[in-house]
């Protein structure tokens, strides 16, 4: 059976610096925009190799194969994966179980170097893990920078959040007794993660499971099968004992079930789709023959994201937010703004400067870093094309609407704006996730607030105003689970924006957050009597 004994020359950064948010690339720089074009070139030698189910610590092969493919160029193949079948839930859960035995009882301290131990693999190597994301996903270097540097923030914030959490005591000590409070484990968690952001997500759910005793069945989107390996051959070389995590591609319709409906599985971390999400959630909650506990689901999934800007707003401000917001990552962010609400004294002029910013921005290969990829594949571009045929039903295409036609058949879609939107289409009310913007006119703040209140997610918002009472009526009325005042809707900070949603978005989970890892433990009071002498107690 594997030990819980770590075993790594790693040298992480000590936890009682406190945290700190990785910083930005700048790649405006001559010398950095070298060392990532040379980390382009050395992922590049790497494609296409063939990567192992890795079960209880051994590498597995199957007969059906996950082929992930660079968006940009189909043609090109990223990584060759095994493809886990139902018939390996069993074998995975088999050996977390055992894993569970020993990693359970690891001391804090110690699972808490393993993630600052990754941490530290990962900054050294930055610009090779900026690459994979830009040709697996489809990442322009200051977006892959951002989905790296947060993997790290993720991994350097939840080992000393699990340090706190190991300190945790009870709010008083009761007279005669010694009283713990001990947060302990659940057991052996589903890790199902997007394909949006496959490395600091999937890593997130999963540094967050396992830094708090758990361990890990990982089953990573089939889209992005090879970021994850990369992270777990990253974890390997910190030092995590075999079987703590399991890393199993497979199809959702089947591996995935059966994850989710084995009886031994005690939660679920899944960021996806709502369909997905609910599904999920409903499986969860059937007890199966011989389950003993309640699954937990930990969900987060999606939304239908708005920016409400004021007619007293710095004009140039919310322009810059609303198209970041929109078209960073070519929309495929759950927190991107697809709606602008707009009051009518700009309203005009908003639209024209939207549409004279989006003209600037470039599509292309993200290996050449331009403004905007591909989208992932070819079923979410032509789902995005039959919503801008939509669109052109119910409302005034302004500036993109087209596919962008390239000569190794890339998944390429232009930046798209529609205006005169009603807030009811379905332009207004459905998660396109892609690059989209609908923009809707209101003739007053409060039936802006309204407008944006009026979907059935809640995840994220942005307010530009100079009011300060229209701010305070935001704080408490717009209803979302992180609302931004005076800055764009996405690129939420470990840390400083804990990350989740409310309503449709999912549970609220607020990872990068205080309360994450309390979602991955149950809360054990222990009192020992001291002394001889009884004390009074109290049912």
């Amino acid at each position: 059976m594997a030990t819980a004994t770590l075993t790594t020359s790693i040298q992480p950064r000590s936890p009682q610096g406190g945290f700190q948010n990785e910083p930005f690339t700048n790649f405006k720089s001559p010398e950095i925009a070298r060392k990532m074009r040379a980390a382009l070139d050395l992922v590049a030698g790497q494609l296409g190799r063939e990567y192992d189910l890795i079960i209880g610590g051994e590498r597995l092969k199957t007969e059906g194969k996950i082929r992930s493919v660079n968006p940009a160029r189909p043609a090109q193949i990223v990584g060759v994966h095994q493809k886990a079948g139902a018939e390996h839930a069993g074998q995975a859960m088999d050996a977390a179980l055992r894993a569970f035995q020993s990693w359970s009882r690891a001391s804090a301290a110690d699972r808490a170097s393993l993630l600052l131990g990754a941490a530290e693999i990962i900054r050294e190597r930055k610009f090779e893990f900026c690459a994979w994301l830009t040709y697996e996903v489809g990442k322009n270097w200051a977006e892959a920078d951002a989905d790296v540097g947060e993997t790290i923030d993720f991994l350097e914030f939840y080992a000393r959040e699990a340090l706190r959490l190991a300190s945790a005591t009870t709010p008083i000590q009761y007279l005669g007794e010694r009283n713990e409070l001990l947060y302990i484990p659940l057991g052996v968690g589903a890790v199902i993660p997007p394909w949006n952001f496959p490395f600091a997500i999937m890593a997130g759910m999963t540094a967050a499971s396992i830094v708090t005793g758990n361990t890990v069945i990982l089953k990573p989107s089939s889209d992005s099968p090879t970021i994850a390996a990369k992270f777990v051959e990253v974890l390997e070389e910190a030092g995590l004992p075999g079987g703590v995590v399991n890393f199993c591609p497979g199809s959702g319709a089947t591996f995935g079930n059966a994850i989710v409906e084995h009886p031994k599985t005690r939660f679920i971390a899944f960021t996806g789709s709502k369909a997905v999400g609910l599904d999920i959630h409903e499986q969860a909650a059937k007890a199966r023959p011989g389950q003993i506990w309640i699954k937990r689901t930990i969900l987060e999934m999606g939304g239908k994201d708005s920016i409400l800007v004021c007619a007293d707003a710095d004009l140039d401000a919310a322009v810059e937010g609303v198209v970041n917001s929109a078209f960073g990552f070519s929309g495929q962010k759950c927190s991107a703004c697809s709606r602008a609400i707009i009051e009518a004294p700009i309203y005009d002029i908003f639209v024209e400067r939207v549409r004279e910013k989006v003209a600037q921005w470039t599509v292309g290969d993200p290996a050449e870093n331009p403004s905007m990829g591909p989208v992932i594949n070819k079923a979410a571009l032509d789902s995005m094309l039959g919503y801008i045929e939509t669109g052109k039903k119910e409302g005034r295409l302004v500036a993109g609407g087209k596919a962008v036609e390239t000569k190794d058949g890339g998944y390429f879609l232009e930046p798209t704006v529609f205006a005169d939107v009603a807030p009811d289409a379905a332009l207004a009310q459905e998660e396109v996730f892609g690059p989209v913007l609908a923009i809707i006119k209101v003739d007053s703040f409060e039936e802006g607030l309204k407008v944006a209140n009026n979907t059935e997610y809640g995840l994220t918002g942005s307010l530009y105003t100079g009011d300060r009472n229209r701010l305070d009526q935001a704080r408490t009325d717009f209803h979302v689970g992180n609302l931004y005042f005076n800055r764009k809707c996405t690129g939420a900070m470990v840390g400083a924006h804990p990350f989740g949603g409310f309503n449709m978005s999912g549970t609220d989970s607020k990872a990068g957050g205080p309360d994450y890892l309390y979602l991955f433990t149950q809360a054990k009071s222990v009192a020992e009597k001291l002394g001889s002498n009884p004390s009074p107690t109290r049912i």
